[in-house]
C-alpha cells in the first residue's frame, strides 16, 4: 500500500473513531436529560414544547456529528505526523 493511501485510510479510521465517540456522548447526555424531562417536565423543560425539544435534538445531533468528524480528522492528521513523519 502506498504511503498516501495508507495516510487516507489512517485518517478515515480516526474520523470513524470520532463519529463513534460522539454517538456515545450523545447517548449519555440525551439519555440523562430525557430522564430528567420525564421525571419533572415543568422543572427541566424550560417552558419549551416537545416539538421544540425535538428541534434541539436535531440541532444537537448535527453539531455533535460535525464535531466528531472534525475531531477525528484533526487527531488522524496529528497522530499520522507524530508516528510516521516526525523524525
Amino acid at each position: 500500500m502506498d504511503k498516501r493511501l495508507k495516510k487516507k485510510v489512517y485518517i478515515l479510521a480516526f474520523i470513524l473513531f470520532g463519529i463513534l465517540i460522539q454517538f456515545i456522548i450523545h447517548a449519555v447526555v440525551e439519555g440523562w436529560y430525557i430522564i430528567l424531562l420525564v421525571r419533572d417536565y415543568d422543572k427541566y423543560g424550560f417552558g419549551l414544547s416537545w416539538d421544540s425539544w425535538f428541534l434541539i435534538h436535531h440541532i444537537f445531533t448535527l453539531v455533535l456529528l460535525v464535531a466528531g468528524i472534525l475531531f477525528g480528522w484533526q487527531q488522524g492528521k496529528h497522530w499520522w505526523h507524530e508516528l510516521y513523519e516526525k523524525k
